[in-house]
């Protein structure tokens, strides 16, 4: 049994890491980002929380959060958006990782396609991964190297040459409230938060 402890800190503005289970590469397909857009709607309409940063990836995402004053409760904010998405696009999605596992293998894997026992007794999907990490920002350095990193993140993975050219994230909002200029992270690293992405 783990003995790890999340930092529950009401008022709080956290980095996340949430991945897809077995690394499977379905969070940038339409159907998923439509689930992903309105489950984060509906839980935000019940469990208020305000997305300071966001990255969107096949596989993985990475995101900051400032929860409300009176609140430090961002797993169950990370467990009703799962679920949302499992439900509404597990069987749709399921289709399209065991077809990108058919053709990258050869052959279907039964992980693809059937929970372990486990996952059966939690009525967990074999969409997400189980836990996600959580890294509470401590104070305005902290935040400016996890939204860099955040924002350079499609260049570091190879995805883009550089941060305009990805589409599935906050980088245009800051360009355009100023933060950033759009070659930011063009030809040059830039210094990123050593402990953030635990992907």
């Amino acid at each position: 049994m783990s003995n790890y402890k999340r930092n529950f800190l009401p008022g709080g503005t956290f980095f996340f890491t949430v991945v897809t289970h077995g690394r499977r590469p379905w969070l940038c397909t339409e159907r998923a980002r439509n689930s992903l857009r309105m489950a984060i709607q509906e839980v935000r309409a019940k469990r208020p929380f305000t997305i300071e940063a966001w990255v969107l990836f096949p596989d993985h995402l990475h995101c900051l959060w400032e929860l409300p004053e009176d609140d430090h409760d961002f797993s169950v904010r990370w467990r009703l958006i799962k679920a949302r998405v499992s439900r509404d696009c597990a069987e749709t999605l399921e289709e399209t990782v065991v077809g990108i596992a058919a053709y990258n293998v050869g052959c279907v894997s039964d992980s693809v396609t059937h929970r372990n026992a486990s996952r059966s007794r939690r009525r967990e999907s074999n969409l997400w991964q189980r836990r996600f990490w959580e890294h509470t920002i401590r104070d305005e350095r902290d935040y400016a190297a996890h939204c860099d990193y955040i924002h350079y993140n499609p260049v570091k993975h190879g995805l883009s040459k550089s941060p305009g050219d990805w589409p599935y994230y906050t980088f245009h909002r800051f360009v355009t409230q100023g933060i950033y200029d759009m070659g930011w992270g063009t030809g040059v690293d830039p210094e990123t938060a050593a402990c953030a992405g635990k992907e």
